[in-house]
């Protein structure tokens, strides 16, 4: 007889800006569910439709929505913004999903948390443990071994070498390289295009080759406000 192929199930993605546009365009891709609608938080977007997708309304519609779907992933840039809407969406009874790009790589031996997006060409190496609600964006590579804490973004071709870990809410730029065996802390951020050669302490900003700290030896910031 021959093998019955699994229904396609209906999910809803949370956030309609660029980051949502590129999920939906995962999702499709992957073909595994069938985006039925976004939900957004901006009333003047109501009606529109992204890749011929309706932009629903505000999250305060899902508990009629679940009545039709259960399954949802937030699809927000920012990092503190995703870990609250996925923590509100599991509070609510949804079910969070992987959205994986065909082109991506996961390892066999890697473990995926939930509400994670891999995009197009990103790879995730041998035993990584990768946490909830992380985004891997285009080109980026976690090789072995490595530990990303939830709510991180690796960004459009950065590259993390062997047994990096990466605490919770982190940001790494687009471009950036993190050598091997090092900690980025809590909510840290590598700028864009930062090689990363030592330790980077929590909520601290690192920049330039090699990497270096925008704050001064007092804590007082090089630069911004």
């Amino acid at each position: 007889m021959p093998q019955l192929r699994e229904a396609i199930q209906d999910v809803l993605i949370i956030g309609a800006g660029g980051h949502g546009a590129v999920v939906l365009d995962i999702i499709l891709a992957a073909g595994i569910y069938r985006p039925i609608g976004f939900i957004d938080a901006d009333p003047t977007q109501i009606g529109k439709m992204i890749g011929g997708v309706p932009i629903l309304g505000p999250m305060n519609l899902l508990p009629k929505l679940k009545q039709q779907v259960r399954r949802a992933i937030v699809a927000i840039g920012d990092n503190r913004a995703r870990l609250t809407y996925a923590a509100k969406l599991v509070q609510g009874g949804f079910e969070l999903i992987n959205a994986i790009h065909p082109t991506a790589h996961v390892s066999p031996t890697a473990i995926l948390g939930r509400n994670v997006v891999m995009a197009a060409g990103s790879i995730v190496s041998t035993s990584a443990r990768i946490g909830d609600s992380v985004l891997v964006n285009t080109g980026a590579v976690i090789d072995h071994e490595c530990e990303v804490g939830e709510g991180v973004h690796v960004g459009p071709g950065a590259k993390l070498a062997g047994r990096v870990r990466v605490g919770s809410g982190a940001f790494i730029g687009m471009g950036a390289c993190v050598i091997q065996c090092l900690s980025i802390g809590n909510e840290a951020i590598v700028g864009a295009g930062a090689v990363v050669v030592r330790d980077v302490p929590d909520q601290d900003t690192v920049v330039g080759i090699p990497a270096r700290s925008m704050r001064r030896p007092t804590g007082e910031r090089l630069m911004g406000p």
